[in-house]
């Protein structure tokens, strides 16, 4: 298996190399960033890994890097990943995350290369959402409310167009919200649980974090099961097909932080930051996996506790 990780120094990239590791050891990997790799790669024994810093934008730099490498599977993780961060830099995340996707496709095409890629999307891509409609199918109408929301959707339609005008082996996915050890704390998760072990070190009295709102409630599922979930769609997805990675299940941010508090023995007083709440927030977003567990038997198997018990003992030792 020799495969192309863009995206290489996040999150998702650390955990699907692990798992590719002990699922397909021989494989050849080629991870591409334009960030330098902050991780020891070279602990994945049973994988030939090797790391290029790129930009995604350089259309020369993709096309060689394509045409050198030669893979069989892309997974395309690469983009700006923050709804947050696109309200501050909507021409930032439209353009990159549209464009990069472009140049990686393109590549692919003007070169013939027989590839399959795996473009993976987000659940924001679905935005205004009524609680009749929930959970969330796959065939549900895309109503984007971020910047990053549109330029996700414009993803999708251009892979569509892709596997259907060029016939392209290229599988889509709307990923929801993922967490799991070793996530920034530029996310909601990853944020509580830091803020919540470093206040479990204090002496104060009254413990209190700044959040935003936490009526929300989302959709979240571990990273750990969201690669899994890659890896069958890059074996066995179907060409041109979109799929859900999801939990099937809703959780209220405020019972988040309380399930965290108690994994810690602590009480914490929360107060709302007005400014850390997004515009055109939606509410209450749930999606259903029918989908990917009907034609290629995934479904989540780590559970919410399982999760938060993990992202906490990793920012312990981030703090120690």
């Amino acid at each position: 298996m020799r495969i192309l990780l863009t995206g290489f120094t996040g999150f998702v990239s650390q955990h699907f190399l692990e798992y590719l590791n002990s699922k397909e050891p021989g494989s050849v990997v080629l991870g591409i960033d334009k960030n330098p790799a902050n991780f020891n790669f070279s602990n994945y024994s049973n994988l030939s890994v090797s790391f290029e810093a790129i930009d995604l934008l350089n259309k020369d730099a993709t096309e060689k890097i394509i045409n050198s490498f030669s893979p069989d599977y892309i997974l395309h993780l690469a983009s700006v990943s923050s709804v947050a961060q696109s309200w501050q830099s909507p021409q930032e995340s439209f353009v990159n995350n549209t464009s990069i996707f472009l140049n990686l496709v393109e590549s692919i095409r003007l070169t013939n290369k027989n590839c399959r890629i795996l473009s993976v999307g987000s659940s924001e891509e679905f935005g205004e959402v009524e609680e009749k409609d929930l959970p969330l199918t796959e065939q549900h109408p895309l109503k984007p409310l971020s910047p990053y929301a549109v330029a996700r959707v414009s993803q999708e339609m251009l892979s569509k167009i892709y596997a259907d005008g060029y016939s392209m082996d290229i599988i889509m996915t709307r990923s929801f919200n993922h967490i799991g050890p070793g996530q920034r704390d530029a996310f909601v998760f990853s944020s509580f649980a830091k803020q919540l072990v470093q206040l479990a070190k204090t002496d104060e009295k009254v413990k209190k974090i700044i959040t935003g709102d936490l009526t929300i409630i989302r959709d979240f599922v571990d990273v750990r099961d969201v690669v899994k979930a890659y890896y069958l769609l890059l074996k066995e997805g179907k060409q041109g097909e979109v799929y859900n990675i999801c939990s099937g299940k809703g959780f209220l941010l405020k019972d988040i932080i309380k399930i965290m508090s108690n994994l810690l023995n602590i009480e914490v007083e929360t107060e709302t930051n007005p400014s850390l709440a997004r515009p055109n927030e939606n509410k209450k977003i749930i999606g259903s996996y029918q989908k990917i567990n009907t034609e290629l038997g995934w479904h989540p198997e780590i559970g919410i506790e399982k999760s938060l018990s993990d992202i906490i003992d990793y920012w312990k030792q981030q703090t120690s």
